[in-house]
């Protein structure tokens, strides 16, 4: 009987499979939505009491959440390369946010490896592999990893350009790809507006291509600056754990509320089942501005609270039962997974570092990889020692890599070959380094993770910094 079982099921998927993108009214449309600097803790259903997502958390109640989702980096412009080139920071060299020599020179003991600032354009984004297959392709919001997103598969920019940040958040937005609106518009309100547009304007009846939806809102990102009526009301608001600031407060419920005018969007124009929906972040929050409790850190540091995310996955057509997924998966899985939807298949021109998972959601098919690996050969100075929680005061990365296999998650730093070693199911606050006391397991991680970054070619720095002043004990 349960072989009987296992043959239906595979002729099913197989069905579905074969039935997915025959046509182009039948392909889905793809919609992925990236707050910016959201952290794993920063909405109702991944547990927040402060801030207020209802509708991000009604997506959720009804769609696939992912309980230990990654970002690819710990800050913007790699997480971003990652999610759009399908592949890890050593193979597109993009580390950090401008320079790799971040702290004050004499506090680095190694010289970093240089760092990348644009995404090449001989890099085959998922923007690029659906415009080739005839999907309509629009960016709406913060690019960040070039002057323009045009020249790397979108139709469409709007708002995007190399900045990491706006200038305002109320028009005069003094952005040269996005029209000022009235006075005093908030810019999550114009970008959503502009998508709703985009929608309404693309749905079947009115045009044959399917879409791809790419909006990546500035938001929550600084400048803190939300709408005066919103903040009032969090200033009223008792804080939890960390989380206290009705600013920052302020900016998370009007991401969500847009959110929610979105959905409702794709769902009056009838084509909300057959969207492939994705509601992610590019890294963790900041932590002097919000707690990732019981997570330690937050963005541009490689422990928990700095890259991991909140992940929504939505497809009614093809995925209608809700369910809630704690498999490990990253911003990496992206790319492999919107290609399978969509029915086209990856081009042989360029590594792919993530794994499609819609086997996963539909019929809980385990991934074909065993670990996660994060790669960091530079440095990224502290701004708040006390909150930031990192190994030392000076800096919320030194150079290293990461990797977290099962329930185990081992840092290697390169300036002394420290080993961290840590049990996520027992310690998720990253507090109890274990490698001394399971110096087996820990050795054995780190020969895998070395063999990981043999395979992928990653650089790591050996050159001493001549200017490094040692700190005296």
């Amino acid at each position: 009987m349960k072989l009987l079982c296992l043959l239906l099921l595979i002729i099913y998927t197989s069905a579905q499979a074969d039935n997915r993108g025959n046509t182009d009214s039948e392909r889905p449309n793809v919609v992925f939505i990236l707050v910016d600097d959201l952290g794993w803790k920063d909405v109702g259903f991944m547990g927040s009491n402060y801030y207020e997502t209802p509708h991000i958390d009604e997506l959720a109640a009804n769609s696939i959440v992912f309980k230990n989702a990654y970002a690819p980096a710990a800050n913007c412009a790699p997480s971003r390369a990652c999610i759009m080139s399908g592949m890890n920071t050593p193979r597109h060299g993009i580390y950090t946010v401008g320079s790799s020599e971040r702290g004050k020179a004499h506090t680095r003991k190694l010289i970093p490896i240089p760092n990348t600032t644009t995404l090449a354009d001989s890099i085959i984004t998922i923007a690029e592999a659906l415009k080739e297959a005839g999907y309509k392709t629009v960016q709406m919001g913060k690019w960040h990893l070039g002057e323009d997103p045009c020249t790397q598969g979108f139709d469409i920019n709007i708002a995007g350009s190399h900045a990491g940040h706006p200038k305002s958040y109320f028009s005069p937005y003094r952005n040269a790809h996005l029209k000022d609106g009235p006075y005093g518009e908030y810019l999550t309100d114009r970008l959503t507006n502009e998508a709703i547009h985009f929608i309404k304007d693309n749905k079947p009846e009115v045009s044959d291509q399917p879409f791809f939806l790419y909006l990546p809102y500035y938001t929550v990102h600084t400048p803190l600056q939300g709408k005066e009526e919103i903040i009032q009301k969090y200033s009223q608001k008792e804080g939890n754990n960390g989380q206290n600031n009705p600013v920052y407060a302020a900016m998370v419920e009007s991401a969500d509320q847009n959110i929610g005018r979105l959905i409702e969007t794709l769902k009056q124009e009838g084509v909300f089942d057959n969207t492939l929906l994705i509601f992610f972040s590019d890294n963790g929050g900041l932590a002097n501005i919000s707690s990732q409790f019981p997570a330690r850190a937050g963005k541009g540091s490689y422990y928990e609270g700095g890259i991991k995310e909140p992940l929504i996955i939505s497809w009614p057509q093809y995925i209608p039962k809700a369910k809630v997924i704690k498999v490990p998966v990253s911003g990496l899985d992206f790319y492999p997974t919107i290609l399978e939807a969509v029915n086209i298949k990856q081009s042989k021109k360029q590594a792919m570092d993530g794994c499609s998972l819609l086997s996963l959601m539909v019929n809980e098919q385990p991934l074909q990889r065993e670990a996660l690996f994060w790669h960091f050969p530079i440095y990224l100075q502290s701004v708040d020692p006390l909150k930031e929680q990192a190994r030392d005061p000076l800096f919320r990365t030194r150079p290293g890599s990461v990797m977290r296999k099962g329930k185990w998650k081992l840092h290697e730093y390169f300036e002394d070959g420290g080993l961290e070693l840590y049990n996520l199911e027992e310690d998720p606050g990253e507090a109890y380094n274990m490698a001394k006391q399971m110096p087996e397991l820990a050795e054995k991680l780190l020969k895998e993770l070395k063999v990981w970054r043999k395979e992928v070619k990653a650089p790591v720095p050996i050159q001493m910094n001549p200017n490094y002043v040692p700190v005296s004990k």
